[in-house]
């Protein structure tokens, strides 16, 4: 064989050697992780009607190839537990026991965490899961989820979204599932909620089905065929360690369900399902005196708590519409007219 052969075969070779391993890469935004490698980077939002921003992400990229799995949070930049539980995993996930690839977002809500602003984001005043799948030239809320459902989304295969108790928000743990009717994707979803280990899930049925408008990052996920479910733990701005755990440690036996992991993982076994939501939401603005706490369990007709004027004399004394667990509480005195009460999750008659 010619010199000139063997060159053109050498080259051959490299090329397609780098192919491979080009597919083998995994790229979100500016983070570009090989196999058994992490990486981190930013999504990066562009300015349009208002400004730029950038997101964080990390990818890890197991040794092994498998399925795709994106956790999400920070939505909502004060709900911390959920932001710290996913910063958690960043260290805890070893690629080399990976198999499969994770994306992780542990906070897409900067502004509202770096200015302390609760449900909404400071630049647009919009909830940052609200407005799935987004528009490429509507505002920053809506050009970043553009951008998440165009970068993680699309390319998932599962999706996790964190939460928790905002800075007024006295919240009980609790996950939900999202049934689709799509008999597969159901079971899969069943089992990761499962999986996860909160003890409340909430079975969460009547959901946008337009893909043009799903609303909520989950939503949009399952809508385009993703087993997804959203988790919720950490209440008024603490951070408590049992909170944190349950996030990290609910992951890491999802991840064993599905078999990204090694090891087993360790499903909650009788949870308590709760078929319906009922919101409890002030009349005009007052100062609240909570009369039950989070996870309390009341009747339909107990009162919940007395609102007063400024001056100390009632105005209402808000009651229960239904009997139910109250999963969460008004965590501070001021209100506003329609400001979210409490919650409450009425308890269904079987499991599904």
């Amino acid at each position: 064989m010619s010199r000139i052969s063997t060159l053109a075969l050498t080259i051959l070779a490299l090329t397609v050697a780098s192919s491979l391993s080009a597919q083998q890469s995994f790229t979100v935004g500016t983070a570009t992780a090989a196999p058994g490698q992490k990486a981190t980077g930013y999504l990066e939002v562009p300015a349009g009607v208002d400004a730029a921003t950038s997101i964080p992400v990390v990818v890890v990229n197991g040794a092994k190839p498998g399925k795709v799995l994106a956790l999400v949070s920070g939505a909502h930049g004060t709900e911390y537990v959920s932001i710290i539980a996913i910063e958690k995993l960043i260290p805890a996930l070893d690629p080399a026991q990976v198999t499969g690839t994770v994306i992780l977002v542990p906070l897409i809500n900067i502004q509202s965490f770096e200015q302390k602003v609760p449900h909404v984001n400071p630049v647009d005043n919009k909830s940052m899961n609200r407005f799935y799948p987004g528009k490429a030239d509507g505002t920053q809320t809506e050009r970043a989820s553009f951008l998440i459902t165009k970068e993680i989304v699309d390319r998932c295969d599962y999706l996790i979204d964190y939460h928790g108790g905002d800075l007024d928000e006295s919240l009980r743990p609790y996950a939900y599932w999202g049934p689709t009717g799509r008999e597969a994707q159901d079971r899969i979803s069943k089992e990761m909620v499962l999986a996860f280990g909160l003890d409340h899930i909430i079975i969460w049925s009547e959901r946008p089905t337009d893909p043009a408008a799903t609303r909520y990052l989950d939503n949009t996920a399952s809508v385009r065929g993703k087993p997804s479910i959203v988790v919720e733990a950490g209440h008024a701005g603490t951070v408590e360690t049992d909170d944190v755990n349950l996030l990290v440690n609910g992951t890491l036996s999802t991840m064993r369900a599905l078999k990204m992991l090694p090891g087993d993982p360790h499903p909650i076994e009788n949870p308590v399902w709760i078929e319906k939501l009922s919101d409890v939401l002030a009349d005009g603005p007052g100062i609240w005196y909570p009369l039950v706490k989070r996870g309390t369990y009341v009747s339909a007709g107990m009162k919940l708590g007395t609102i007063t004027d400024f001056f100390g004399k009632v105005i209402t004394e808000p009651r229960a519409p239904v009997s139910g667990v109250v999963l969460h509480v008004n965590a501070v005195p001021s209100l506003k007219k329609a400001d979210n009460i409490a919650d409450l999750g009425v308890i269904a008659s079987h499991a599904p």
